[in-house]
């Protein structure tokens, strides 16, 4: 399942934009991919990445999965439920966010997917 309305990145993190802030979590393509999650690493809130920088890692019973920024920007929130229950990745990838960041620079966006772009990766 691709979800309309979000951004896409190709090492299949998901964006949702409203205004300057993003929520980012995984597709559900990555979760499938990555089986049972176990155990998920976040960052601190007022972290700084930039474009394609590693914020974190997801752990599942098959493999360990770091996950990348798609745009540049500081950690506003954490979803913090996901260090008790981080099976709800699996469960429900597009309603468990991972981070919400301020976004450094909105033309970064530009080079994500729609989801009809995304779909045929």
């Amino acid at each position: 399942m691709i979800k309309e309305g979000l951004l896409y990145a190709p090492s299949h993190e998901w964006l949702k934009v409203e205004g300057n802030v993003a929520t980012v979590g995984i597709s559900d393509y990555a979760q499938e991919t990555l089986g049972d999650v176990v155990f998920i690493d976040l960052p601190q809130v007022g972290d700084t990445f930039k474009k394609g920088e590693a914020f974190g890692a997801v752990e599942s019973v098959k493999a360990a999965s770091d996950l990348y920024l798609p745009v540049s920007g500081t950690v506003l929130e954490v979803n913090s439920d996901l260090e008790s229950e981080p099976e709800k990745i699996n469960e429900d990838p597009y309603g468990s966010w991972i981070i919400k960041i301020e976004l450094e620079n909105q033309d970064e966006l530009a080079a994500l997917l729609d989801h009809n772009t995304y779909r045929e990766e």
